[in-house]
């Protein structure tokens, strides 16, 4: 009689596993491979592996875990398992000991807190965490630092971190936000084994502080996951939670599909038949394909939608003789803007410059272009500063006041119409919400440490799929006839989104439409949640000048959106 054979299946957001034990609890056969945006292929190409050396009748039974596990289950026959079950029940078979566990995958992490009971004599569960639709503490956030880096994640990052003797500091909140700080460093000449050190303690700090917040952390400590590959963190997760060893188990990459396989070996009750690849392969060629896609976007105002209110003058035009003006600036994380206006608040120069993580470079470039165009036909009256520099730019060029976003937002939305009641401003690394009333701020809210509903992102997203944001990303918008779902998740899950599309042909221009909705999307359920949005929308910040976003906005809300003339 042939020996009987169990398989456990883990299918994550970025890679596939299996492993198939003997009913001896023996480890038979293993395998971790990357899915590349195609889960589905991926589970059919390995089983197809698989089965060459097994047949197909020995498999007495199938279990699925992970983000894709139900389907998996069901297209094959199987029974879906916890993920957090997975996981104990792998680690107390390999590590007995262990008492806490940390496991970091594509795009989630976990803290599973165990206590032996002394009835069964096995481990546990006592308490778990998990991070929420935030890649920041995640194997994906690892990933998208590395491309950036140019460095191999599997074979370089790890050991390169290892070099390092003083990590700078990197925010280790939003993948977007983590490239400011990188670009930062690498301006500074500091060290890539530096700024990868840096990036593994930025995320064992998130970790400790987000999903370890206020629960105790019991020795034996296991760190296991895809993540756990890396050297680097292995080492910064000891520095961080002062430990003195850090368990690593063996197949610490797979033990989601060990623990499902274990599952059913333990309790074969009720197990369901395993039914081969049939059931996949069907659902991969006639369904797998097909794309979610949302409505096409339309743009049909003319560009004299756009308010005049507030003209732009030639110098030429506006001083044919010495006059008083007047200068305002604004230093954001992502851009700088440097304007001169009249005594008519008419704008005779203006300048949109990147910050780049050098605010005083960027403010003293503008002055200069913008002092080059207006020459000596203009006397400064008095000057102001807003945004995230405000109070360092102020003391630099010596303002007569110093403003909150906010207030700057308002004041120049009611200067151009008295009638708005409600502002939408989006700009490289946060978004607003302003609501008014009579001319007076009532309410406003701006974005948490999440960059996916801003400039920055898409401004992201465009450079990879190589098309220019300011000319060519708006008009791709408007041309799609399916726009793809991207969801409203992280930066960094949208990018496995697109890849996916990408992957199963989806044109550029569904694409960018896409990832339009999915800005606006961001924006209304995480910046303006439940506040009330009135009839006179203005939308300010440098995304306002990209129509796709404009488009979204007003096929979402059903409502005309107004950008005023130099929304940035």
């Amino acid at each position: 009689m042939k020996e009987k054979l169990f398989l456990g299946i883990d299918v994550g957001s970025v890679s596939v596993k299996l492993v198939l034990l003997s009913e001896h609890k023996e480890i038979l056969y293993h395998s971790y491979t990357r899915s590349e945006g195609q889960p589905l292929k991926v589970v059919k190409d390995e089983l197809e592996k698989l089965l060459e050396s097994y047949n197909l009748s020995q498999i007495n039974a199938l279990a699925a875990t992970g983000s894709g596990g139900k389907l998996i289950a069901e297209l094959l026959g199987g029974t879906p398992v916890n993920e957090v079950i997975a996981q104990i029940k792998a680690t107390s078979f390999l590590c007995p000991e262990v008492r806490t566990i940390i496991e970091m995958g594509g795009e989630d992490s976990k803290l599973i807190l165990l206590e032996y009971d002394d009835t069964t004599k096995q481990a546990v569960l006592k308490d778990f965490a998990m991070n929420t639709i935030c890649a920041a503490g995640t194997g994906s956030f690892l990933d998208q630092q590395a491309k950036r880096l140019k460095i191999d994640i599997e074979d370089e990052f790890g050991e390169l971190a290892l070099k390092s003797k003083n990590p700078p500091r990197i925010a280790g909140r939003c993948s977007v936000f983590a490239k400011s700080d990188m670009i930062h460093l690498q301006q500074i000449a500091t060290p890539d084994y530096d700024i990868v050190a840096g990036l593994c303690y930025a995320m064992a700090r998130n970790f400790k502080s987000n999903i370890a917040k206020g629960k105790k952390i019991n020795p034996p400590v296991s760190f296991q996951g895809g993540v756990a590959f890396n050297l680097g963190l292995r080492k910064a997760f000891k520095d961080i939670f002062e430990l003195d060893d850090l368990i690593i188990p063996p197949y610490h990459a797979e033990l989601g599909a060990l623990g499902s396989a274990l599952h059913i070996l333990e309790d074969q009750k009720d197990l369901k038949k395993f039914k081969g690849l049939d059931g996949l392969i069907r659902y991969f060629e006639s369904e797998g394909p097909e794309r979610e896609t949302q409505e096409k976007l339309t743009y049909d105002y003319p560009q004299n939608k756009y308010y005049r209110l507030v003209s732009s003058l030639s110098p030429e035009e506006a001083c044919p003789q010495k006059i008083d003006a007047f200068l305002g600036i604004d230093v954001g994380s992502l851009s700088t803007n440097v304007v001169v206006i009249d005594e008519n608040k008419n704008v005779l120069s203006r300048r949109y410059l990147m910050t780049e993580g050098r605010p005083i470079e960027a403010v003293r470039r503008g002055l200069e272009e913008v002092g080059n165009e207006v020459k000596d036909r203009v006397v400064i009256k008095a000057a102001g500063t807003t945004g995230s520099g405000r109070y360092l730019t102020g003391d630099f060029v010596g303002a007569d006041i110093i403003r909150n976003e906010i207030t700057a937002q308002a004041i120049a939305a009611i200067e151009i119409d008295p009638r708005v009641d409600t502002i939408f401003e989006i700009g490289g690394q946060d978004s607003k919400f302003i609501s008014l009333e009579n001319g007076a701020v009532v309410d406003f809210e701006m974005n948490k440490v999440c960059a996916a509903g801003t400039g920055s992102f898409l401004q992201e997203q465009a450079e990879k799929l190589n098309i220019k944001i300011e000319e060519e990303f708006g008009n791709l918008a408007l041309k799609a006839e399916s726009p793809v779902n991207c969801g409203e998740r992280c930066t960094v899950f949208m990018e496995s989104d697109l890849v996916s599309h990408q992957q199963s042909g989806a044109k550029k221009e569904d694409l960018v439409a896409g990832l339009a909705y999915s800005i606006v999307y961001n924006y209304l359920n995480k910046v303006v949640g439940d506040k009330k949005i009135g009839n006179h929308v203005f939308f300010q910040g440098g995304v306002a000048w990209n129509k796709g976003v404009v488009a979204g906005f007003e096929k979402v809300l059903g409502k005309r959106i107004t950008v005023p003339r130099h929304p940035d």
